[in-house]
């Protein structure tokens, strides 16, 4: 595995910086597909939707498209509106953006008494706000001192995360499904748990812990990815749902669909997002497996995780991420083929069933529904970056065009319940306006910022340094919220640092009110050591004792910053291995 790792050190790069792509223009003109003019349909999509979200369902969580009202779902949390803030800006729609954010201040409360999904609220709400809080200057939004190590939105994702954190208070690490937000995980809560409500947490909570300092989040989401990588199979399978209390496996199915899809997905994108080659190297092992054992004719089967033998001959429409997984590890072939595989699938019903069975080539009784998933458009994304291949425009042109046909009614856009006969449920997901919508638009927005090849970039000073915000590479979640991966080298100035700049302004401006010099020689309280009050000196913060050793560092001096934190211009963390 290591071998492996080193032959593609070029994983550990931002997915657009190594990834090929080929002179802009190319294929969509010999097709001849109008790029802009479905940009501007799928623009419109977003606002049939949006708006009637605004005036039949807002403040609920969803809209209830045929019914034009709305209902709560995973928590009441205006969900559709905290998932769709981050695609209000890339579509360009900076007012609207600006006027959100301070509703969502203003109205969104965790402090309630309601039980929510551990996983839908980290991916959905934590995810959601921590991309609009990394977007806020980039929106025009006059962000506070410290940005983007402090600010509203990111107190909100640090509060909801926090109202998650019971759940991982298990003698395995692997949480709980669901927690209750007022009183923690309630009792007698089910142990079991699907492997990806295990391992879908590195990417917002290892954001959180350097954006905060906190490492409480990044510490929870890497035991429970190693918990289940402790208890892969003997050949290197992980099932579908675990005891979380007994790590016993209960659903043995193992595959790279439901239950199990953005643990995977994590594996990756974390290994990316931190330069992370343990969680890599993990990826890689699993991805042996998964084709020794599922793969068959570029499509992957569902089989029992300790004898490898088929379970299920299926394709479930949530495996579509699979291929846009595969190009960010550099395995385009492999992801064309099975792309491929998958649109002909959508050629037939006109979307994805959440079941295919493969070797009767049709829908599986009970799963014949399509709820606008955006897992294909986002494999089709990822591939037109790499490839600029014309068919991947054509999935898009297709998906445009079957959704505003079948799915379009006069409140916004419904579920499908059985693309047989186009019979409509009277649900439209927030991931609709999260994900679909918003991976259409970048397909055929190949200008748009979040395509950024490090040609633009800010720079922001922070308390902690200089610091390169925006130059792309872009992390997106498993609901499609991108994240900065620069941000994260912004804020890591070490808790002890941080306690001795703020003791010192406390300092300065308490002897500023009582007219006193406000700094002392260095040597009047021993060399670099501020004069603290002998309370402060003891007191403790976040729960921590502050460490009383000496500091290193002049009192009228900054620590300087470590190589490693710094980014370069074109958004590649260079790490400093002298």
């Amino acid at each position: 595995a290591m071998a492996m790792l080193r032959s593609l050190g070029s994983l550990l790069c931002l997915w657009v910086l190594w990834l090929p792509v080929p002179p802009a223009g190319t294929g969509a003109a010999a097709r001849g597909l109008d790029v802009a003019s479905y940009r501007e349909r799928v623009r419109a999509m977003f606002y049939h939707a949006y708006e009637h979200y605004l005036e039949s369902a807002f403040p609920y969580d969803e809209l209830r498209p045929l019914t034009c009202d709305g209902q709560d779902t995973w928590g009441s949390f205006s969900l559709t509106l905290i998932d769709a803030l981050d695609t209000l800006l890339i579509l360009g729609n900076i007012s609207e953006f600006q006027r959100v954010v301070s509703v969502l201040q203003e109205g969104v409360d965790f402090d309630i008494d309601v039980n929510a999904s551990v996983f839908e609220t980290n991916i959905r709400v934590v995810g959601g706000l921590l991309s609009a809080h990394l977007l806020s200057k980039k929106a025009g939004i006059e962000v506070e001192v410290g940005w983007p190590c402090s600010g509203p939105l990111l107190r909100m994702a640090e509060e909801a995360a926090r109202k998650l954190l019971p759940a991982f208070q298990t003698p395995t690490g692997m949480p709980y499904g669901t927690v209750n937000l007022l009183h923690g995980v309630n009792h007698g809560e089910t142990p079991v748990t699907c492997t990806a409500g295990i391992g879908t947490f590195i990417v917002e909570f290892a954001t959180l812990s350097h954006l905060t300092g906190d490492p409480v989040f990044e510490d929870v989401a890497r035991k429970a990815l190693k918990a289940l990588w402790k208890n892969r199979s003997d050949i290197g399978l992980v099932g579908n749902h675990i005891d979380v209390i007994t790590a016993k496996w209960v659903a043995q199915d193992a595959g790279i669909g439901a239950g199990v899809d953005s643990y995977f997905e994590y594996l990756v994108k974390g290994a990316i997002l931190l330069q992370d080659k343990e969680l890599m190297s993990m990826f890689l092992e699993y991805n042996k497996a998964i084709k020794n054992y599922t793969k068959f004719d570029d499509w992957y089967l569902w089989v029992q995780m300790y004898k490898g033998t088929v379970s299920m001959p299926v394709f479930q429409s949530l495996e579509a991420y699979w291929p846009g997984l595969q190009s960010l590890i550099g395995d385009v072939d492999n992801a064309m083929r099975t792309f491929l595989n998958y649109y002909t699938v959508w050629k037939q019903f006109g979307g994805l069933p959440e079941f295919y069975n493969i070797p009767q080539g049709y829908t599986v009784d009970k799963r014949e529904g399509y709820p606008l998933r955006p897992e294909l458009i986002e494999s089709a994304m990822y591939l037109y970056r790499a490839t600029r291949d014309p068919t991947l425009l054509e999935l898009g042109r297709d998906a445009v065009e079957s959704i505003e046909k079948i799915s379009k009614v006069d409140c916004g856009f419904a579920t499908i319940k059985d693309l047989r006969d186009h019979r409509l449920d009277n649900r439209m997901e927030s991931f609709f306006l999260a994900e679909t919508v918003k991976y259409l638009y970048l397909l055929f927005d190949p200008d748009n910022f979040i395509h950024n090849d490090g040609s633009d970039f800010d720079v922001v000073i922070t308390p902690y340094g200089e610091c390169v915000l925006n130059a792309g590479g872009y992390i997106f979640n498993t609901e499609a919220h991108p994240i900065d991966p620069a941000a994260l080298h912004c804020c890591r100035k070490r808790k002890e640092e941080q306690w001795e700049v703020e003791d010192l302004m406390r300092e300065f401006y308490s002897l500023k009110k009582t007219k006193k010099f406000p700094f002392k020689r260095a040597s009047d309280h021993g060399e670099g050591e501020s004069a603290k009050d002998p309370e402060d000196a003891s007191s403790e913060k976040g729960g921590e004792k502050r460490n009383s050793k000496k500091s290193s560092h002049s009192l009228l001096s900054c620590p300087s910053q470590s190589f490693n934190s710094k980014l370069a211009v074109l958004g590649q963390v260079f790490l400093d291995n002298t």
